[in-house]
This record gives structure tokens, C-alpha cells and sequence, in this order.
């Protein structure tokens, strides 16, 4: 993990003082990247305790798309229960449907993007095309003098995904993303990490995967979604048939808030462990293995289907989490 200490130690000297939503500075640099070969570990960072079971937890509600609190907390995670409960915009927000709800976020836009088109009832060629995409009629209304139709369909970006590595892994659009402007206003934090694209390289059997993050917390929000992003992209080369090689990890806006700068300096001065291996359990059943592709499985796994193996680590450290 040292290019995560040397992009800490460079936001510390180089970066300068911003205000945010928060009201909790920021020094901010923009545009970052971090590399890692899966091959040669995990990316889990050593100088202090990683949250693991949590960040899986997450994972895995994301992958079951889910949109509440209690859903993640079931899964061990409670990171999402003070955005949930105690961010006093999202409070006021009236699309907010009450205790523990956040919105469309993630994992909704992941699994179940919303779909819709708008299409003149006269144009029955392009109607049939929705229909043969699995758009569905909901409504018909008269617009700019014509009749339309209303179609709409959950698209199910994660599948796509998974699917496409398969069946053509020479294809260069295997990506999902969570940025929807439609329904922005409706979530109780807009996604951070939010395009992901993979890369199949079919004559090696290896996967890679670049991430996308507009906002990155350093101090406690980096760790948490380097493990994420990392076991992810484990997940979906065990279920095609890969093995994990490449990810990076694209950051705009790279910053460290001024209440974590005692916990980092801490973490600057310990001496990184060697990187610890990933394992998935044996009851994910893994293409290559089993010669069977289950993609249900993104909905299956669970938190402790994901081992850190030999993970060497510092003490814990924490630092409040700015809402």
C-alpha cells in the first residue's frame, strides 16, 4: 500500500484548504491514481485495522440493490446509518420515505437503473424495438400535437456486465455507473465511486477493472473502497472464469478532511506489512472450476464468502466520519 501512503503524504504537502458541504475543511489535490496487481495481493491497507467485514457487507447489499440502512446493517455494515438518519438535507428532503432510507442509491442504480423512453404512437417500428428490449407500455398521452407512449424498463447494469465478459470479452463497453441526474435529488448522498469498467483479457484468462471516484475521503473512505472495488472485481472474475489482475483507481477530487490529519500522521509513521491474499468461498461456484456460469450468485454472496488470508496489520485508528 505504499502508493496510498505516498498519495496521503502528497495531499498533505501539496494540497490546499477547501470548504464543502460538510462544513469540515478539506485539503484537496485534484486527480489521482493508484495501481495494484491483484496477482501480488490484496489491497488492504496494513498501518492501521481495515473495516473488512464491512466494506463486504456493503458490497454485498449493493449487490442486492438494496436502498436502506437496516437492510445494510443486517449485512454488518452500519456505515450507511448516520448518512440515513442524521444528514439533516437528506432529513428534509421530501422524497426521504422515513427511518433508515437512502434513496435510490448504489446498488438501485446498479441492479435496477430505471429506463424510460418516449415514443409517438405512429413510430410502431421503434415501439417493437422497446418491446423486444423489455420495455413495457405504462402510459399514453398526447405531446407537440401527437399521440406517445410511455415505456419503461429496469435495466439491470451489473448482469449486463457479467454477462458481456462471457459471452464477447473483446467488447470495449463493459462498464456500469450510478451517476443518474434523474434521481440525484432523491438520494441521501450522490455516488462517489461511480463508473466501473472492466477489461478481459480473453487469451491470458485475466480481469481488470478501472473505478471512477469524483470524491474521495483519503483518510477513511480510500481503504474502505480500495477493498470493495478490489473484491468486486475478484467476485466477477471467479463467477467468469478469470483471475483477478489489474485495478485502478481513478480519483477528481482527492481530499482529507481536517478533523482525520492526527489519524493519517499516525499512520505515516508505521512501517507497511506485506499485502494479504483474498480468498472466495468455496461455495461461490466459480466458473473456471465448475464449468457453470451463475450469475444469481451476485445476489447470493454473502460477507463472510470473502477471507482475508495472512492480513497483517497495525492497530486500529478512527476518526468521526463528516456528514
Amino acid at each position: 500500500m505504499k502508493s496510498y501512503l505516498d498519495l496521503v503524504r502528497t495531499c498533505l504537502a501539496e494540497g490546499s484548504w477547501q470548504a464543502n458541504r460538510t462544513g469540515v475543511r478539506t485539503l484537496s489535490i485534484p486527480g489521482a491514481m493508484l495501481r495494484f496487481d491483484l496477482s501480488k495481493g490484496f489491497p488492504a491497507v496494513t498501518t492501521k485495522k481495515l473495516a473488512f467485514k464491512s466494506a463486504m457487507g456493503e458490497l454485498a447489499g449493493f449487490l442486492r440493490g438494496y436502498r436502506d440502512a437496516a437492510q445494510f446493517r443486517a449485512l454488518g455494515c452500519r456505515v450507511w446509518d448516520q448518512n440515513a438518519n442524521e444528514n439533516s438535507a437528506w432529513l428534509a428532503n421530501p422524497n426521504r420515505r422515513g427511518h433508515d432510507d437512502l434513496g435510490p442509491i448504489y446498488g438501485v442504480q446498479w441492479r435496477r437503473w430505471p429506463g424510460y423512453k418516449v415514443i409517438a404512437a405512429s413510430e410502431a417500428g421503434r415501439i417493437e424495438r422497446a418491446r423486444s428490449l423489455g420495455y413495457e407500455a405504462m402510459a399514453s398521452f398526447p405531446l407537440d400535437g401527437q399521440q406517445h407512449v410511455l415505456l419503461h424498463r429496469s435495466i439491470d447494469q451489473v448482469r449486463h456486465c457479467l454477462d458481456t465478459i462471457v459471452k464477447s470479452p473483446s467488447d470495449r463497453r463493459i462498464l456500469f455507473h450510478a451517476w443518474n441526474p434523474a434521481e440525484l435529488d432523491e438520494m441521501a448522498l450522490p455516488p462517489c465511486h461511480l463508473l466501473y469498467q472492466f477489461h478481459p483479457n480473453a487469451s491470458e484468462r485475466q480481469l481488470s477493472m478501472s473505478l471512477y471516484v469524483r470524491s474521495n475521503d483519503l483518510g477513511l473512505g480510500t481503504p474502505f473502497n480500495l477493498a470493495e472495488g478490489a473484491a468486486l472485481l475478484h467476485l466477477f472474475a471467479h463467477l467468469t472464469g478469470y483471475s483477478a489482475k489489474w485495478f485502478t483507481y481513478f480519483v477528481g477530487d482527492a481530499h482529507i478532511y481536517e478533523t482525520h490529519i492526527p489519524m493519517l500522521e499516525e499512520q505515516l509513521t508505521r512501517e507497511p506489512h506485506p499485502l494479504p491474499s483474498l480468498a472466495i468461498s468455496d461455495r461461490v461456484p466459480g466458473l473456471a472450476a465448475t464449468g457453470r456460469y451463475e450469475p444469481e450468485w451476485l445476489e447470493r454472496v454473502q460477507p463472510s464468502d470473502f477471507e482475508l488470508r495472512n492480513y497483517v496489520h497495525h492497530g486500529p485508528l478512527t476518526a468521526p466520519m463528516a456528514v
